[in-house]
């Protein structure tokens, strides 16, 4: 099953030359989940030929402009390309006043449905569940009330053998695949193991938008195989980190490496930084598994 993330914005606060505010798009098992909706976001997912009417639910961090002014462009362009199916859109409250005032002053009803789902920084929480993954909340520490998200897949089921189940009809497929054993009218019993592997165990993808280094959010996001976090700033700059509620690099790498994390992505990076090599190097000195999350990357979670 597919579990792959796509980077459409790697910048913090301002836009600058091939680095688009924040934006990424989780696929699960061809299901479209955008993470954050930063300005140009549209642009973004046409350059990298994503098709955003495939986009069924949205998960908002914060109301941070750099986190979400593209969803208004990127719902009222669904609209004018005549989607019909309803969103779903989870993030802080106040954004459905945002998007409802936005809509009323330019005369737009859109011709499919919001269905939306307040999200609160108070307590991590299960927000959604489908039959693919379950998310859930990570209460981050920044300047407003802001929160990360976990996507866990769900366990799947066994793995048929396919030059051993060739000759066994198609509807006892399923409960073998359930890692239950079968009995043909014959009286002869198939066992699941004899026929099946293990799944794949299930993997987890957390994100950590915007955030000041704070323990406190540490066992949420502890084992996840892979975490994207922010690391706006090198670690000369920690009292700059610190006053506005940000990571460094260097932190970054620790959290990763405390909380046992797989492999790390970072992003969410200052305009003041023209190239990126150096916050590489500097999340690597902790935890040596570290990428960027940069525009245009699609990375195997």
């Amino acid at each position: 099953m597919k579990f792959e993330v796509t980077i459409l914005g790697s910048s913090s606060a301002t836009p600058v030359f091939n680095r688009n505010p924040s934006a990424q798009l989780l696929n699960c098992n061809e299901k479209f989940y955008l993470i954050d909706c930063g300005e140009g976001t549209q642009q973004q997912l046409t350059k990298y030929n994503l098709k955003a009417a495939r986009i069924d639910y949205i998960f908002i961090s914060h109301l941070h402009g750099d986190h979400y002014f593209g969803l208004i462009g990127l719902l009222s362009s669904l609209h004018l390309n005549g989607r019909v199916k309803p969103m779903q859109i989870f993030g802080p409250k106040p954004l459905l006043e945002i998007l409802e005032i936005q809509f009323k002053y330019s005369d737009t009803t859109l011709r499919y449905s919001l269905e939306f789902f307040p999200v609160e920084a108070d307590e991590s929480r299960q927000i959604f569940e489908n039959q693919d993954l379950i998310v859930k909340t990570v209460v981050l520490n920044h300047r407003i009330p802001t929160t990360g998200f976990i996507f866990q897949q769900k366990n799947r089921q066994r793995k048929l053998i396919k030059e051993k189940t060739d000759n066994i009809p198609m509807v006892y497929y399923t409960a073998l695949k359930k890692g239950m054993d079968v009995e043909l009218p014959t009286g002869e019993i198939l066992k699941s193991e004899d026929y099946t592997t293990p799944a794949d165990p299930p993997r987890s993808y957390a994100y950590c938008s915007d955030t000041k280094f704070d323990e406190r959010y540490f066992e949420t996001i502890k084992g996840c195989d892979t975490l994207y976090h922010e690391a706006t700033f090198m670690h000369d700059l920690l009292d700059r980190a610190n006053e506005t509620h940000h990571t460094t690099a260097l932190q970054a790498g620790e959290i990763a490496k405390i909380n046992g994390i797989k492999k790390l992505l970072i992003g969410h990076f200052s305009s003041r930084y023209k190239t990126l090599q150096m916050l590489l190097e500097e999340a690597q000195s902790a935890f040596d598994n570290t990428d960027l999350a940069v525009e245009g990357r699609t990375f195997q979670l």
